[in-house]
């Protein structure tokens, strides 16, 4: 895996770029829908490949490994011939899934035991089972296996588990090192930055990942309960110190203006169930803000759901249209939703990409912040 980079904005740490995966380009900053299961809720892969125009999913290894399982992945010859999709995939490591499932979980030096949320049976992850299940899996981008504590951590804990996610990124260095992959494509390694909300903790985390001279590296730990405002500080630290010809992918966020944000900050690559999940519930993200589909006010309104007169699917639907839809509950509803979501946000990205080339982004972020947060 290659990364160039492109532009930088002369006002902020914005940065365009481009990352060559044996898969297929991917044009940075980035927006990776949310596969979690092999299917990113409620869209065919011919829409994402023919009309969003996805260059990069991610899939879940927690999920995929419960259920189908890696034999059946295996036996399909990966999840790209699994799922039908040619171009590159991210996989995560199931730190999230460790932080997430705190009552049917525990954690020590050697690795974590779970129960299955589906049917309760238990299962031991280690750094090198991890490896393992997302070389299996045949992701282009793997990310190695952390604990991700919460963001009301006090410090004790926040560098008790930066210690156990250093150590299982160490491990999990020397597996992905010693293991080659089965079908004949580069896999990348990604380390993950913790550290919860304490800089010298991420600072820390932030130097030692470097020494693995990565692909590229990750931010994990944040959007998860800590205040957005320490969000972006915590951004701003890390990125400070991971090199700068490398990708920097910020994992789980977020809205349209965290994405703006962490751009502006250095950020290139991100993912979040978001745009499909508040999709699924009636909640459109557009150029001038959001809606709440089920509202009254869309009953009679006729025009397009994007006030610029701008479709992100392949066919102009009005509010009153999708709003009946949500009403009816018709399985409809959560799939234009959806695909409009999604198109959205890799429509602000590739905007976001030209203001960087063209010098603009600064004033352009502003303007669009302020746009995006109101509710229309």
């Amino acid at each position: 895996m290659t990364f160039e980079l492109l532009h930088t904005d002369p006002q902020s740490h914005a940065r365009c770029g481009k990352i060559i995966t044996d898969h297929g380009p991917i044009e940075t900053p980035i927006f990776m829908p949310v596969g979690t299961e092999a299917s990113v809720k409620a869209i065919h892969t011919h829409e994402l490949l023919n009309d969003i125009k996805v260059q990069i999913i991610l899939g879940n290894t927690y999920h995929l490994y419960l259920r189908p399982g890696t034999d059946i992945i295996h036996r399909a010859g990966g999840l790209h011939k699994f799922i039908g999709f040619d171009r590159p995939i991210l996989t995560d490591s199931g730190g999230f899934q460790v932080f997430s499932l705190t009552n049917i979980r525990k954690l020590s030096e050697e690795g974590c035991e779970f129960r299955s949320h589906i049917d309760g049976s238990k299962h031991f992850f280690t750094p090198e089972k991890v490896i393992d299940i997302e070389r299996t899996i045949g992701a282009d981008i793997m990310m190695a296996f952390d604990e991700c504590p919460p963001g009301t951590a006090d410090y004790r804990y926040a560098k008790k588990s930066l210690q156990l996610t250093h150590n299982w990124l160490t491990r999990c260095y020397r597996h992905y090192k010693d293991t080659p992959s089965l079908y004949g494509y580069h896999q990348s390694l990604f380390p993950i930055v913790q550290g919860c909300v304490y800089k010298d903790l991420r600072e820390e985390s932030a130097r030692f990942v470097t020494q693995f001279d990565a692909d590229g590296y990750a931010i994990g730990g944040l959007a998860v309960g800590e205040p957005t405002e320490v969000m972006y500080e915590m951004i701003e630290v890390v990125n400070a110190i991971l090199p700068e010809n490398r990708p920097r992918y910020l994992m789980g966020v977020g809205t349209p203006v965290n994405l703006l944000e962490g751009i502006a900050r250095g950020i290139d690559m991100f993912d979040c169930v978001m745009p499909t999940r508040n999709g699924r519930n009636a909640m459109l993200f557009t150029s001038n803000g959001i809606m709440n589909m089920r509202n009254k006010k869309w009953e009679a309104d006729f025009s397009e759901i994007d006030a610029t007169g701008t479709s992100y699917v392949d066919h102009a639907y009005s509010k009153a249209y999708l709003h009946h839809l949500f009403k009816a509950k018709e399985l409809l509803a959560m799939q234009i939703a959806s695909i409009h979501n999604l198109a959205f946000y890799l429509e602000l990205m590739k905007q976001a990409r030209a203001h960087i080339a063209n010098g603009d982004f600064a004033a352009w972020k502003q303007r669009m912040t302020s746009q995006l947060q109101q509710r229309l």
